[in-house]
C-alpha cells in the first residue's frame, strides 16, 4: 500500500476527468446562427524532486489562467501552495492564491482546499473532501463553500482499452438544485479516446481527442443544451502540450 495520498485535487479527480476535462467551453466569439466555436491552448510542466517530495508546477490556459505552485509530498500527508491568474467573463485577470493540504494514504485521503481572490479580498473557494479508492473502484465526497455537496464514483470497466464509467451528484443548499451526470471514456486505439456525457439538465456532449505525439493532443469536441429551445451546438478545437 502506497503511504503517499497524493494532493487534495487528487480527491475525485478521475471522475471529473471523465465527466469535464477536454470538454467544450461556453463560446467567446464566432457565433453564428448554427453553431459557436471556442479555442484554447493549455501547456502544463511539471519539475520533480527538487529536493525529496518538493515539485513544482507551471500551467498555463490560453486564454483563460495560468499558474504556479510547489507541492511537497511525504508519507500520509500533502502540502501544496500557489498563485495563479483568473480571468472574469469580462476577461480581466486577478491573483488567486491556493493553498490545500491531504491526509491518508492511496487506499482513503481527507483535506481541505482554499482559494483568495486578491482582487475582490475574499474567498474564492473553501472545499473540504474525502475519498475512498480501490483498484478499480474511486469514490469521493465534497463540500464546496459549505453549500453544494458532491458525490462522485469512477469505475474502470477495461484498462487495457482505458474504458470506464463515471458518476456525479450534486445538490446546492442555497438554491436546492440537484443534478446528476453520467459519462463513459474509452479509447478506440492507444491514441485516439472518445467521450460522452449527459446530465439531468438537458446536456450531451462528447469529444473525440488524438494524441499527434507523446506530449501533444488535439481535441475536437461540442455540445448541445436540449433545455434550450434554439439547440444551437459548442464546437470546441483545443491543444494540450504537457512536458
Amino acid at each position: 500500500m502506497s503511504k503517499i495520498p497524493g494532493s487534495y485535487f487528487d480527491i475525485g479527480k478521475k471522475a471529473r476527468d471523465v465527466l469535464y476535462k477536454d470538454f467544450s467551453q461556453q463560446p467567446k466569439a464566432c457565433e453564428t446562427t448554427y453553431q459557436t466555436c471556442d479555442w484554447s491552448f493549455d501547456l502544463s510542466c511539471k519539475i520533480q524532486d527538487i529536493v525529496p517530495g518538493l515539485s513544482a508546477v507551471v500551467g498555463v490556459a490560453v486564454p483563460h489562467s495560468g499558474e504556479v505552485e510547489l507541492q511537497y509530498m511525504q508519507d500520509y500527508f500533502g502540502i501544496t501552495g500557489g498563485i495563479g491568474l483568473k480571468a472574469d467573463p469580462s476577461g480581466v485577470f486577478s491573483p488567486v492564491l491556493n493553498v490545500s493540504g491531504v491526509v491518508g494514504s492511496n487506499l482513503f485521503s481527507f483535506g481541505t482546499g482554499l482559494a483568495f481572490d486578491v482582487a475582490t479580498r475574499a474567498l474564492d473557494k473553501f472545499n473540504t473532501g474525502l475519498s475512498f479508492n480501490s483498484d478499480s473502484l474511486n469514490s469521493s465526497l465534497i463540500l464546496d463553500k459549505l453549500d453544494t455537496v458532491r458525490a462522485s464514483c469512477y469505475y474502470t470497466v477495461n484498462p487495457s482499452t482505458n474504458t470506464a464509467i463515471a458518476a456525479e451528484l450534486k445538490h446546492s443548499f442555497s438554491t436546492s438544485d440537484t443534478s446528476l451526470a453520467i459519462g463513459a471514456q474509452h479509447a478506440l486505439v492507444p491514441l485516439t479516446t472518445l467521450k460522452g456525457k449527459i446530465n439531468t439538465h438537458g446536456k450531451v456532449a462528447a469529444l473525440i481527442q488524438q494524441s499527434l505525439w507523446e506530449k501533444v493532443f488535439v481535441t475536437l469536441g461540442g455540445e448541445v443544451d436540449f433545455m434550450d429551445q434554439r439547440r444551437i451546438p459548442n464546437i470546441g478545437l483545443s491543444m494540450a502540450l504537457k512536458v
